[in-house]
């Protein structure tokens, strides 16, 4: 079955399913066993790792260049939606988010940060459930960061921004009202 030839470049970002952004350094050469054989050295600087991915499993290992901006655009626009049904037991929606994480895929990432985000301040989370959305909120925006030239952080931001998704409620803050009302008087008794 013949496959489409992946053309990719020095210096270009690339997209690997399970680990998320990396650039790729090189090409080389590796001998292994009596067989040479060309690796594509990818380096993803937020992980501190380098991958090696041999150049004819490039393609089956689910490697990509980024999505394009509309294409990046119209996931954050889907993860905007209803969150999809929950009638499958916990473990089983998991099981099916990881999978959505580890696809690469924009649009299933988007679903995941759909399906899992806070609607309103006083929503809570549990704790997977929690980690999850950050791991899928977390490859979005390494995309979305590289496609738009921003740091991490601020592409995160930049999403839940644009998705309307509340900031965290900061229990030790302190109301500048409060500040200046405070005279040392108990007027509350």
């Amino acid at each position: 079955m013949p496959t489409k030839k992946l053309d990719f470049k020095t210096g270009q970002y690339v997209v690997y399913p399970t680990q998320g952004v990396g650039k790729l350094l090189r090409v080389e050469e590796q001998t292994i066993g009596d067989q040479k054989i060309k690796m594509m050295v990818i380096d993803f600087e937020r992980n501190h790792m380098t991958l090696r991915v041999p150049l004819e499993r490039a393609e089956l290992s689910g490697l990509r260049p980024l999505s394009s901006v509309k294409k990046m655009d119209e996931a954050i626009a889907s993860a905007k939606g209803k969150a999809g049904a929950k009638r499958m037991i916990w473990a089983r929606r998991a099981a099916q988010y990881e999978e959505n994480i580890n696809s690469g895929d924009p649009m299933k990432l988007a679903e995941v940060v759909r399906d899992l985000q806070r609607r309103s301040a006083t929503d809570t989370m549990t704790f997977s459930a929690r980690q999850l959305y950050l791991r899928a909120l977390e490859r979005m925006a390494q995309e979305f960061a590289v496609l738009h030239k921003m740091d991490l952080d601020a592409a995160s931001d930049k999403i839940e921004d644009i998705l309307g998704v509340p900031k965290e409620i900061d229990l030790n803050a302190i109301e500048e009202d409060d500040e200046e009302d405070d005279d040392g008087s108990d007027n509350d008794e």
